[in-house]
């Protein structure tokens, strides 16, 4: 396995990171191992709009919406 060194992280980070550990009962360095394999660990398959927005929502589950009324379309311009 290869190892990483990350220089200039700030300290507010590496505290929130540390917290965050003690939260999931690991070390800071597991803790950082989860969060890139969560980040990084999965390609992104290309998806279109409606894809995304179905599993950004799926969780929720459906909602059932009362159809909408529709008037008769008017007429098109006569322009002559």
């Amino acid at each position: 396995m290869a190892s990483i060194t990350i220089r200039n992280l700030d300290d507010d980070v590496k505290r929130r990171l540390r917290v965050r550990a003690a939260e999931h009962g690991r070390s800071m360095e597991e803790e950082a191992r989860d969060i890139l394999r969560q980040v990084v660990g999965q390609p992104n398959t290309p998806r279109n709009l409606g894809q995304a927005i179905h599993a950004r929502f799926a969780a929720v589950g459906g909602i059932d919406l009362q159809p909408t009324k529709r008037s008769p379309m008017r007429t098109t311009p006569d322009f002559e």
